[in-house]
């Protein structure tokens, strides 16, 4: 794959790119950093077997812009940024890779801040700190701020009920049938809220142990086949596992009202959210739903407070409400709605920085 680094940068605007190999430890990775005008760029480290560096570049590249719009619209001074580790995280971390990474993001000097992501944990950040003070999503034990799924599935919850008053006009979930797919971490904790306000809940695990668990815990919720999920008709689907669930295959077989859930790029393709307008099924953006873990680890940079954390979570219900007025004012899908919702507040910020302070 022949890829143009500064042409894809051109394109979606990103503001460095940073390769980083320590012959020692194997460590190859990418950090992108994406726009830095709300504050310093925050986002996870992904490790994944990658086929190619062309792939592992472009995950990068396309995370980091993610998270620029993830922070910007949950109301955080941050920017966007991305870490991946080119390798199997099953069979090739160690101690050492994490600490080389530490100091490839300590020589950034806080224009980046990491933590954990897919295929990496909050130990493996453990020994990341000893050589970095720009670590974020550290156990509680270790000064961090704990499970982050606990914020992210409350402001999944209150998603979802802001959607349906948009889409069903109804305040209660009481008696709205709501189909689950995914019962891990963040799922299994939406379906603890939908539970307690009496919704009717159909859910799915491809994991065996995550569906035994959310039997035991929800005797009340009907189990089906990962594939049969599709298929259920119901008010809301409810997507909290894999991204691209919403592609040319599945966004025919929904019998749904409203899409809402934690998963992260939900849409195959922009123009999947095109045809769920058309469709007239009501897209709640993942990066808006799903910020709930995002206000967690930011909260960490200036002390972090539970009370406040879960505060600033609720707001999720708000920007949602705000999303599908600029939706409706504009008649465009709801996920351009939140590009236009970020893009404001980002030339907003960078006019008023144009006025000069001097530093302290």
């Amino acid at each position: 794959m022949k890829l143009e680094i500064f042409k894809e940068m051109e394109k979606h605007g990103h503001e460095q790119v940073i390769f980083n190999y320590d012959k020692k430890t194997g460590l190859k990775a990418i950090i992108c950093i994406h726009d830095t005008t709300l504050g310093p760029a925050l986002g996870g480290c992904r490790m994944w077997p990658y086929a190619s560096e062309a792939e592992a570049l472009i995950d990068a590249l396309r995370l980091s812009k993610g998270m620029t719009y993830k922070c910007a619209i949950a109301d955080t001074d941050h920017g966007g940024g991305k870490t991946v580790i080119i390798g199997n995280p099953k069979k090739d971390k160690s101690e050492g890779l994490f600490r080389a990474l530490g100091r490839y993001v300590q020589a950034l000097n806080g224009r980046y801040y990491t933590g954990t992501d897919v295929g990496t944990t909050a130990m493996d950040f453990v020994y990341a700190a000893r050589e970095c003070d720009y670590i974020v999503a550290l156990p509680e034990e270790y000064g961090g701020s704990g499970n982050s799924a606990i914020p992210t599935a409350y402001g999944v919850y209150l998603g979802i009920k802001a959607s349906v008053k948009e889409k069903l006009d109804r305040d209660s979930l009481e008696d709205i049938k709501i189909a689950v797919q995914g019962l891990g971490k963040v799922g299994c904790r939406v379906v603890r809220h939908l539970v307690k306000e009496r919704a009717e809940v159909v859910a799915t695990d491809i994991n065996k142990e995550n569906v035994e668990r959310a039997k035991h815990d929800y005797p009340a919720i009907t189990i089906v086949e990962p594939d049969e999920i599709y298929d259920v008709e119901c008010d809301v689907f409810s997507p909290n596992a894999l991204g691209a669930v919403i592609n040319d295959e599945t966004v025919e077989r929904l019998k749904c009202k409203i899409v809402a859930g934690a998963a992260n790029n939900q849409l195959a393709e922009p123009r999947h959210g095109d045809i769920l307008h058309e469709k007239g099924i009501l897209y709640a953006p993942d990066y808006v739903i799903n910020a709930g873990g995002l206000i967690q680890v930011a909260d960490e940079l200036i002390g972090y407070n539970h009370e406040r954390v879960m505060k600033k979570t609720e707001e999720i219900y708000n920007i949602l409400m705000k999303v599908y007025r600029i939706s409706k004012e504009k008649n465009i899908p709801t996920y351009k709605a939140a590009d236009t919702f970020v893009e404001e507040r980002l030339e907003t910020i960078a006019a008023i920085k144009k006025t000069y302070v001097k530093n302290k």
